[in-house]
């Protein structure tokens, strides 16, 4: 399962619409790079390893469909596609990045039209194929932090549909339960919009791992009465501190864990860390619309008062402290993480 094909006699995107799980599972095409733009924005697809490529292939689509005849107006072309690709959503470092990546596989080419639209299509193929490759990586690193028996607090989703295959933190839950190990996942709701609820439960529906569905105010509880070993979720922007944005409750659900000496987890492809900004307060933080707060109802009823406003942000800022450890396809980086992951880099130039 993918969540993202390119249909290469079609020449449009195929992408799972997961504003529709767990109730129907059904695809939907994506033919022009405004369509994506704005999958990205509803959240049909999400996750920032997911969006950072569906981007990608939002520019293959703009390359595809425009009018130039020579390199430089493909180009100027790209430009204003990439910058309504990358307006749909502010946090997730995944989007600028991949969107720059493709950029720059054409903005030196001395080649024709049709030979810069192919070396796009290539370009987000590459991507495609490396983030499954990098998560099956992330994977087995963090498997070896879970131990048979574990019970683990998991937030948002950051399985396959994260992604374009596998995952990252639920990538590596996946990997220590095909290894054996006997483990349980509780799996926070994470409101407003419930990806834990309806996805993270859905896969792991699919993969047959154990699990139980709580209420995100209910984690503390479960980590105060030592009825879990491990807290795991993923990034969407990591600062070079350390300081990680991710899914809005991640913040919560560290104090809670380090006041319960429970470890946390925070687990990412090196592509999600931006050493642009040096800590957690640099990075925007995306706000929503309220009607994702005020449209909950209860037995078919209205739960909020008319008239109510409410506030919605996306993600919350979890400070390098309150993370034991973070998993990369690098490896296990402990902290002090602007340091380690500095060596880490290292090694790989070297």
């Amino acid at each position: 399962m993918r969540t993202i094909e390119w249909d290469v006699n079609k020449q449009y995107l195929k992408i799972i619409d997961q504003r529709q799980l767990p109730e129907k599972f059904e695809y939907i095409n994506l033919d022009n790079y405004k369509a994506v733009a704005e999958a990205i924005r509803s959240m049909a697809v999400r996750g920032a390893p997911a969006i950072g490529v569906t981007a990608a292939y939002g520019l293959v689509l703009a390359g595809f469909q425009s009018s130039a005849t020579n390199p430089n107006d493909l180009f100027t072309d790209l430009q204003t596609a990439a910058k309504v690709l990358e307006d749909a959503r502010p946090t997730a470092v995944n989007l600028p990045w991949a969107l720059k990546r493709m950029l720059a596989t054409v903005s030196n080419s001395d080649g024709t039209v049709l030979n810069l639209q192919q070396t796009l299509l290539q370009e987000a193929d590459a991507m495609a194929e490396e983030d499954i490759q990098v998560n099956k990586a992330i994977a087995a690193h963090g498997a070896a932090l879970i131990e048979d028996g574990d019970t683990i607090i998991h937030h948002c989703n950051t399985g396959a549909l994260a992604t374009v295959d596998w995952g990252t933190a639920l990538g590596v839950i996946r990997f220590a339960f095909e290894q054996g190990k006997h483990i349980h996942v509780l799996v926070d709701e994470t409101r407003p919009r419930l990806q834990g609820a309806r996805l993270t439960a859905w896969e792991l529906t699919q993969l047959g791992i154990p699990f139980d569905i709580i209420c995100d105010n209910a984690a503390g509880y479960f980590l105060s009465t030592a009825q879990v070993q491990k807290v795991f979720f993923g990034a969407d922007r990591v600062a070079a501190n350390g300081d990680v944005a991710n899914k809005i409750g991640s913040y919560m659900l560290a104090l809670a864990a380090n006041d319960n000496h429970i470890p946390v987890y925070s687990v990412f492809p090196t592509s999600t860390v931006d050493l642009s900004i040096q800590n957690g307060k640099q990075i925007l933080i995306e706000e929503r619309e309220q009607d994702e707060v005020l449209a909950l109802t209860l037995k078919g009823r209205r739960v909020t008062p008319e008239g109510a406003s409410a506030r919605n942000p996306a993600f919350d800022v979890t400070p390098a402290r309150l993370i034991s450890a973070y998993i990369t396809e690098l490896g296990i980086v402990e902290q002090p993480f602007s340091t380690k992951f500095t060596e880490y880099l290292q090694k790989i130039e070297d």
